[in-house]
């Protein structure tokens, strides 16, 4: 289990596993999180929701999601998502190629040092994994 930003991701399969063509993990997502709106440069992402209510975010419009809906996220994309229940959101979630979850490992070893985060070493650490936060 690897937790950062407040979510926990579950590793299924992760990039040596899959000689670095995907990855997959269950993220879990307390009520109201999910991160800010960024842009992936280098992965494909799909998102299937196990429990809870979710909204995803793309091209500007929010849709609204329940168990068993699956949402897709081509690189690229200006995309993101939200829990807007009131328990945790539990979806599975894969990336294609891999990497997604070596960058929220890193991230996961800066929540470690205890403190307030270190913003601008998260935003380098994913600027190096070719994740950028646009202005909304």
């Amino acid at each position: 289990m690897i937790r950062a930003f407040g979510d926990e991701l579950h590793v299924h399969l992760d990039g040596a596993d899959t000689g670095g063509r995907f990855a997959m993990f269950t993220a879990i997502t307390p009520p109201g999180g999910g991160p800010p709106p960024h842009i992936h440069a280098n992965e494909d992402e799909w998102f299937h929701v196990l429990e809870g209510r979710a909204e995803f975010f793309l091209d500007g419009v929010w849709t609204e999601a329940g168990p068993g809906t699956t949402v897709y996220m081509p690189k690229n994309s200006f995309h993101t998502f939200r829990n807007i229940g009131d328990v945790p959101l539990k979806q599975i979630i894969h990336v294609a190629p891999a990497g997604f979850e070596v960058f929220f490992g890193r991230c996961a070893a800066e929540f470690e040092k205890g403190g307030p985060p270190d913003f601008p070493a998260l935003i380098a650490i994913a600027a190096e994994h070719g994740i950028s936060f646009p202005p909304v």
